[in-house]
């Protein structure tokens, strides 16, 4: 589906290094590495927003469509929900929809700037959905949030996940928590520049456990 092979010193991005990887249908990645390392500059790359990475370094995202949950919910302030949603295709109908499956049925006629900083980024998350997305670029989905809504929002997302199955995520946290309920994949990002250290499949629940110990001990020795 995506095939990734950027090496930022061979077209001047100085944040990224050389990071080779695939995604395939089905993959929930969740991306992890030291604050200020470069996973928002990384998903920027993959979306194609980072204009220093040449687009023969991310093949195939041409013929795919990408949700983007940035940090900020990025929705029109003067505009409503529901109008939010239709700006990016949806329907009358499926903006309804969309609204009802991310616990927002009836905030339709809001603007962003009326809800919580919760509410907000699910707004966001239904606008994700509108585009019918085979790829789903979640950065930092749950920061600020206070551990109830950061949980209902987790288990929002793996719903969604579950319900669609051949839809791809990359999640950027920096909770390793996170990929034992949203992935089947982790990365680890890390290095100046940065490139990607690991990436290991979370084919039993126990691995999860076992790479967060790798990720301590790699923090304890600096390395």
């Amino acid at each position: 589906m995506l095939e990734l092979r950027i090496a930022g010193r061979d077209f001047g991005q100085p944040v990224l290094g050389e990071v080779f990887a695939t995604v395939s249908r089905g993959d929930r990645i969740c991306l992890l590495g030291p604050s200020g390392i470069g996973k928002t500059t990384f998903l920027n790359a993959i979306a194609g927003l980072d204009k220093s990475v040449p687009e023969s370094a991310v093949i195939g995202r041409e013929q795919l469509r990408v949700g983007y949950l940035f940090q900020e919910h990025r929705l029109l302030p003067w505009r409503t929900l529901h109008a939010n949603l239709r700006l990016v295709g949806a329907s009358d109908d499926e903006a309804g929809t969309l609204l009802g499956q991310v616990g927002l049925a009836g905030y339709g006629h809001y603007l962003p700037d009326q809800l919580s900083l919760g509410m907000a980024r699910r707004a966001a998350l239904a606008r994700c959905l509108a585009v019918k997305p085979d790829l789903l670029l979640l950065d930092e989905p749950f920061a600020s949030l206070d551990p109830i809504m950061a949980g209902e929002l987790k288990a929002l997302i793996a719903g969604i996940l579950n319900s669609q199955p051949d839809m791809a995520m990359i999640c950027v946290t920096h909770d390793g928590g996170d990929a034992g309920i949203l992935a089947n994949r982790l990365w680890y990002l890390d290095g100046k520049p940065a490139r990607l250290q690991w990436d290991d499949v979370l084919a039993e629940p126990g691995l999860v456990d076992g790479l967060l110990g790798r990720l301590r001990d790699l923090d304890l020795t600096g390395s």
